[in-house]
């Protein structure tokens, strides 16, 4: 196992951030998720950047001592470098340096499971490597596994330019054939007659554990960040009878990289779609305000912020403070405070997610010929059935179906309107 030094970074007078013991958990959170052993993490509280070292000369220097005397393999910062500063950073520590930006990539590589997620992760670390492949840092001269090498690998940080160029260009055009074969998905979604839900929230909010528990879904749940990053979807049925396509999606971060979000907008497409969000937070985590505000920054990346959006006030077995949860039910839009993990309040969720979908259903009192028993098992499949009479006339139903499939089978005139 590898042993990381990491370097928790604040810039003294920038509005807005996170305090820096805040910054050092998250950060260790970070790298746990990866693999190291985190051996220390030195606070560097500066005024601003400088442009060789980001941290400055001496402290560059001391980080050099501090790390030979740990024999540690990695040295980890909680902020993006730039490409001189990293190489600059490596010359004097000797030893591998990596920013907050490669650590969420190597993250995402371990995670990446489908073609486009895969695609997505090497595209983006090739990107973030391009303008790091000048000189002779360490950057190229790594070898074996360890931290920062998942994905593209050895062999391609030591290829020249033109070839990375020319891989870059062939990964963008997979990712458009991937992006066709989603246009031709979308199309046949929209053919449904199903509204799109989609989870979202910090990462580890719990929205995985949620869509199992809702959809059975058996999407893997750990207690790490990142677990999810290929998006999944089923179809959930609600008491009134309608049915909805509920997605979940890659966990959101503080500070997420812009150029990450569009790297990832194949992954993160869901939102952008959604009729309506759920928005998941973990109610025990200090940061839970902090963590909101997060995700609605990515919202407005995605043009996806004024979208209906219900609040999943998670983990609601783990809260001791009832005036905490009172408060937080205060602060957040539409909240619904639930156990994911043992299925508490479902019934509220589900009632607040029929609200924004009133309308999407008709009610139906209809009678079929007997020989249209496939038309009794759409009705089940895609409806809710409230009665079923076999009469001598044909079979009588009364039954909620979506507003599109019922409009659908009138204009065919299989059913009277």
């Amino acid at each position: 196992m590898e042993k990381a030094l990491l370097v928790t970074v604040k810039l003294k007078y920038s509005k807005g951030q996170w305090d820096i013991d805040d910054i050092a958990h998250e950060l260790e959170e970070l790298v746990m998720t990866s693999g190291p052993e985190v051996i220390d993490n030195v606070h560097c509280s500066i005024e601003k950047p400088t442009p060789n070292f980001f941290i400055g000369s001496g402290k560059a220097h001391e980080l050099a001592a501090l790390a030979q005397e740990e024999g540690v393999d990695v040295v980890i910062f909680s902020c993006d470098l730039s490409g001189v500063q990293q190489r600059n950073l490596e010359e004097v520590i000797r030893i591998k340096t990596i920013d907050r930006t490669q650590l969420i990539l190597d993250i995402f590589a371990r995670h990446a499971k489908s073609p486009v997620g895969k695609t997505q992760v090497e595209l983006a670390q090739l990107q973030y490597l391009m303008p790091r492949l000048i000189g002779k840092g360490l950057i190229l001269s790594r070898t074996g596994g360890g931290i920062g090498t998942s994905g593209p690998g050895e062999q391609r940080l030591e290829i020249d330019r033109r070839r990375i160029r020319k891989k870059l260009d062939r990964l963008r055009e997979d990712l458009r054939g991937y992006e066709q074969q989603r246009v031709t998905q979308k199309k046949k979604r929209q053919d449904k007659p199903f509204p799109a839900v989609a989870l979202v929230g910090y990462t580890n909010a719990g929205k995985s554990t949620l869509l199992n528990a809702l959809t059975q879904a058996g999407q893997v749940v750990a207690n790490s960040l990142f677990t999810t990053l290929d998006p999944l979807s089923r179809v959930l049925q609600l008491p009134g009878g309608e049915q909805v396509v509920l997605s979940d999606t890659v966990g959101f971060l503080n500070d997420l990289p812009h150029h990450l979000i569009d790297a990832f907008k194949a992954t993160l497409e869901e939102v952008s779609d959604a009729q309506l969000l759920i928005h998941v937070l973990d109610v025990n985590h200090p940061r839970v305000y902090e963590h909101s505000k997060a995700v609605y920054d990515v919202l407005k990346q995605l043009g996806a912020h004024e979208k209906p959006i219900i609040t999943a006030l998670n983990k609601i077995d783990l809260l001791e403070d009832k005036m905490r949860l009172d408060r937080l039910i205060r602060d957040f839009p539409n909240p619904i405070p639930i156990s994911a993990k043992f299925k508490q309040n479902f019934e509220l969720l589900f009632k607040e997610i029929e609200k924004n979908f009133v309308g999407s259903m008709v009610k139906l009192d209809i009678v079929i010929p007997h020989n249209r028993m496939d038309l009794v098992d759409l009705f089940y499949r895609e409806g809710k059935v409230i009665s079923i009479e076999y009469l001598q006339k044909g079979i009588s139903i009364k039954l909620n179906l979506p507003k599109i499939l019922a409009e659908k089978l009138t204009q065919k005139g299989i059913i009277k309107g």
